[in-house]
């Protein structure tokens, strides 16, 4: 089934797609139902259960002040991450309502762990209740947050892979499909993704849509590169990109050369992003935020180093990459999943790894065999990839780790460019594969912070 370029590629606020992004999304939702129910003007509580991988890493995620931004009716996009919205709360008890409506809020009261209880649906589930002045409850609902900041309600969770198809030109189901498609039209994966965004959006939106991602993508590795100072959360890590900056430009005045230089550039590219989600800022979902700075340290690579082009080219180029990678990213969502929590980091890393060795490819010129390839290559060398971030922080192992994916993206785009696309195999075997491994993995190294570095590294 195929998703949307602006499904995959969201604009939100750190440090992660499914404990932040998608928590905000599910209460604001909720208090628009509210309102839809004509039953906002009788709220005077509200109140948040968090259940699963949800609760165990909610502090370190941001889940507790996503649900807050929720509450109170803001959107990712339009969040200005500098106020002080959740302090005020937690200072004052109240919460304005759809920032409208002022009530008693008790951040430490209302907002509830139960960390022993998993929901079937989804291990990244909330429930969702508003009460009125007699403690009645006017509304219950239970939200389900299912991986790069897509939210489902629980009478919605059975049907997110089966829901109605977009009226698209091209809606594959696999890899298999998507080849044969370039194949019969003589069209790239990019052309497959641009004329399915145009049947659903004009074409100057589509491109102004995929512009901006690039721009805030980049923009992300601008600030990471400049910002100093410790990471929130209380590991007391303190940002490395801003030194491995200074050092790489100090290399190139003094004309220091390094045949591996190119590495300690996407190195860091790839810890710019990850420390700037790490610390809340404006990020994409690329596919989720945990993996957030790979394809921007990717296609920053292209840019500097891989393209020799005009800025024309290299324009065409970018869109190219982010158009295939929206189209390779399609194949994870049906048919496996994105989310550290139902299939551990391989669904993150892993999958953003994929996206980005098929969309350098794209933009160099290679062919949607090669593309297929690429994405394949990256895949196999991820699978197994637990999630056991140390403290709940979306810090350790996550910030080394995208640069690892984005040099292993490089890598895995560069083998199969030496080759004409033909290989053993099948990017659809590597994808079942990989949802078949993350279903037979423990929970506990499914980002709840139950094994692995989580509980073999010291938290001090």
């Amino acid at each position: 089934m195929y998703y949307s370029f602006f499904e995959i590629f969201s604009i939100g606020v750190g440090p992660s797609s499914s404990h932040t992004v998608g928590p905000m999304r599910a209460a604001k939702r909720y208090i628009d139902n509210l309102r839809r129910k004509e039953l906002f003007n009788k709220v005077e509580r509200v109140e948040a259960v968090l259940y699963g991988s949800l609760a165990l890493t909610g502090f370190g995620h941001g889940t507790v002040k996503a649900i807050v931004y929720g509450f109170m009716g803001l959107e990712a996009e339009a969040l200005d991450p500098e106020k002080p919205y959740v302090s005020a709360v937690e200072r004052d008890k109240i919460l304005h309502l759809g920032q409208e409506r002022p009530i008693p809020f008790d951040v430490k009261k209302d907002i509830i762990f139960d960390k022993q209880t998993f929901l079937p649906e989804h291990s990244n589930g909330m429930r969702f209740r508003a009460y009125d002045s007699d403690g009645n409850i006017l509304l219950e609902e239970v939200y389900f947050s299912v991986g790069g900041g897509t939210v489902v309600r629980r009478d919605e969770i059975s049907r997110r892979t089966e829901r109605e198809p977009y009226n698209v030109s091209f809606d594959y189901g696999s890899a298999a499909e998507l080849l044969e498609i370039c194949e019969k039209e003589n069209l790239s994966i990019a052309d497959v993704v641009m004329i399915n965004e145009t049947a659903l959006r004009p074409h100057d939106e589509v491109l102004a849509g995929v512009r901006k991602i690039h721009r805030i993508m980049q923009n992300a590795i601008d600030r990471g590169m400049k910002a100093k100072g410790t990471l929130p959360g209380g590991l007391n890590i303190e940002r490395r990109a801003p030194e491995m900056y200074h050092r790489l430009e100090q290399k190139f005045r003094e004309n220091d050369y390094d045949p591996l230089l190119m590495i300690d550039w996407i190195n860091l590219w790839g810890f710019a992003v990850a420390e700037e989600n790490a610390a809340g800022g404006q990020i994409v979902t690329a596919p989720t935020m945990g993996s957030a700075g790979i394809i921007p340290a990717v296609m920053r690579y292209f840019e500097r180093f891989a393209s020799h082009k005009s800025c024309n080219a290299v324009e065409d180029g970018i869109v190219k990459f982010l158009l295939t990678a929206s189209g390779i990213c399609s194949l994870y969502r049906s048919n496996a999943s994105i989310s550290g929590a139902e299939v551990g980091c391989q669904g993150e890393v892993g999958v953003a790894c994929s996206m980005a060795a098929a969309g350098l490819v794209a933009a160099m010129g290679g062919s949607y065999k090669q593309v297929e390839n690429a994405a394949e290559i990256a895949m196999e060398h991820n699978l197994g990839l637990t999630c056991d971030p140390v403290g709940g922080l979306v810090q350790i192992p996550c910030i080394e780790r995208n640069a690892m994916g984005a040099v292993k993206a490089v890598n895995s785009a560069r083998i199969a460019m030496k080759g004409d696309g033909t290989h053993f195999v099948p990017l659809d075997d590597v994808i079942k594969t990989m949802l078949d491994t993350g279903r037979d993995m423990n929970n506990k190294y499914k980002e709840t912070s139950l094994g692995g570095l989580a509980v073999n590294v010291p938290n001090c």
